[in-house]
C-alpha cells in the first residue's frame, strides 16, 4: 500500500468508528476484507486511526469537520504532512484537497479542544488533577510507551536485555519498578524473540509493576479482579502463592498459557468456588474503572465515557471493595487499585470504604502520573483498624 492508500483505509475505518463501530471491530473488519494489506500496512493504518482518536477533538478542529477524511486531515495538517502528496487521487489514494477544505479549519479555540478532552471531563480532570491536568491531557495526546517486565522465575534484567537486543529489540530500564524495560526500537520483533516465547518477558506497563511491588510480604493473595492476569504473573513471580478470580471467568482465558510460559503454578478460581477457599494474607482489587489513565492505549473510551457510566463504575467499585474484604484474613491487607486518574475513582473512592467500615483505615496510598515511562495509576493498602 502507499502512504496515500494508508489514509484512505484510515478514513474509511475513522467513518465506522464514528458511527459507533468500536475501533478494534472496525481495524479487524478492515483487516479481514484487505487480504493485500501486509503487517507493515496494517500497523501504519492502526497508527494513523489511533493517532486521530488521541487528537479526536482537535483534528476535527483543523480540519473543519466531523468526518473521518475531515479529521485526518486536521490531524496531519496539525503534524505539518505534506497532504498533497498524501491526497493526490492516484491509485487508492483520497482525492485531492478541495479548495473549500484548504480554507475550513483552524486551531481549536477552547482549552477542552486543545486537550483533546470531553468538557464534562475538563472539568473533572480539573478537580482531580488541579495543575497537573494541562500536562497529563497533553501526556494522553501522545502514544503510549511499550513495556516489559522481567519475569525473575526466569532470569535477570540483564538477561532479558541481552537475549532481546539479540532479537533486534532495544530496550532502556525503567525508573518506576526494578522489573520494568521500555522498548525504544524493535517492537514488532518482540513477539518472535526467544525472551518473549520463554517466559522472561511479559508485556506490562510499569506502573502497574510499581504497584505490585507495593504489594510486599509472601503468602496468599487473592487477584480479586484478574482480568488478563499481568497482576497476578507478576505477584506469582514475586513468589506469592496466588489465586486468579474474575466475575467474568473467561477474561482469564488466556492466563493458564501466560502462566505456563512464565513458570507460575497459579489457581483460578470460579465465582462459586471462592467462599470455600479461606481468607488470604492480601487480597488485590484491581477494579473496572473508566481507564482514564490508559486512554493513550484505548482511546475511544476517552469519547464513550459518560456521567452517568463514570457513576456505574464508582457503584460498581464501591460493591467490590464491599465484598472483596471478608476475604482477608486478620492482619492481612486489602488493595485497591484503578489504572484511572479521577479521584472519584481513587481516593475517593477508599475514603468512602473506610466511612462505610470504620473497621478498616487507609494505612498508605500511591499515585503515578500518566508520563514517558508508563500510564495513570493508583493503589491503597487498607488495613483493620
Amino acid at each position: 500500500m502507499t502512504p496515500g492508500a494508508r489514509v484512505a483505509a484510515a478514513i474509511e475505518i475513522l467513518d465506522h468508528i464514528a458511527g459507533g463501530t468500536p475501533a478494534e471491530q472496525a481495524l479487524t473488519r478492515w483487516a479481514r476484507a484487505s487480504r493485500y494489506a501486509g503487517s507493515k500496512d496494517r500497523a501504519a493504518v492502526r497508527d494513523h486511526v489511533f493517532d486521530v482518536l488521541r487528537h479526536w477533538r482537535s483534528a476535527a478542529a483543523y480540519g473543519g469537520g466531523e468526518t473521518g477524511r475531515a479529521r485526518m486531515i486536521g490531524r496531519l495538517r496539525d503534524a505539518g504532512a505534506d497532504l498533497a502528496t498524501l491526497f493526490d487521487g492516484n491509485g487508492h489514494a483520497p482525492a485531492p484537497v478541495t479548495k473549500a477544505e484548504t480554507g475550513s479549519g483552524a486551531a481549536p479555540t477552547s482549552r477542552a479542544e486543545t486537550l483533546d478532552l470531553p468538557d464534562w471531563l475538563l472539568e473533572r480532570f480539573d478537580a482531580s488533577l488541579g495543575a497537573d491536568t494541562d500536562r497529563t491531557a497533553r501526556a494522553l495526546q501522545r502514544r503510549a510507551p511499550v513495556t516489559l517486565r522481567v519475569n525473575a522465575s526466569r532470569g535477570t534484567v540483564a538477561d532479558a536485555v541481552h537475549s532481546l537486543a539479540d532479537a533486534g529489540v532495544q530496550t532502556i530500564a525503567n525508573p518506576r519498578a526494578d522489573s520494568a524495560l521500555t522498548i525504544e526500537a524493535g517492537e514488532r520483533k518482540l513477539r518472535n524473540s526467544d525472551a518473549y516465547t520463554n517466559g522472561l518477558v511479559e508485556l506490562q506497563d510499569a506502573a502497574s509493576q510499581a504497584a505490585v511491588a507495593q504489594i510486599a510480604g509472601s503468602g496468599r493473595v487473592l487477584d480479586y479482579c484478574a482480568g488478563g492476569g499481568g497482576k497476578a504473573l507478576a505477584l506469582a513471580a514475586a513468589g506469592w502463592t496466588v489465586t486468579a478470580h474474575d466475575a467474568d471467568p473467561s477474561r482469564m482465558r488466556d492466563l493458564p498459557a501466560r502462566a505456563t510460559r512464565g513458570g507460575h503454578d497459579l489457581h483460578l478460581s470460579e465465582p462459586s468456588e471462592l467462599t470455600q477457599m479461606g481468607r488470604f494474607d492480601a487480597v488485590l482489587c484491581d477494579a473496572p474503572c473508566s481507564g482514564a489513565g490508559t486512554w493513550r492505549r484505548a482511546p475511544e473510551a476517552k469519547w464513550r465515557l459518560t456521567p452517568d457510566r463514570l457513576a456505574e463504575l464508582t457503584t460498581v467499585q464501591a460493591q467490590i471493595l464491599d465484598t472483596a474484604q471478608v476475604y482477608v484474613t486478620p492482619g492481612g491487607a486489602l488493595y485497591y487499585a484503578t489504572c484511572s486518574v479521577l479521584v472519584e475513582e481513587n481516593a475517593a473512592q477508599s475514603a468512602a470504604f473506610v466511612a462505610r467500615n470504620p473497621e478498616w483505615r487507609l494505612d498508605a496510598d500511591w499515585h503515578w502520573p500518566v508520563d514517558d515511562w508508563g500510564d495513570g495509576f493508583y493503589l491503597a493498602r487498607l488495613l483493620r483498624a
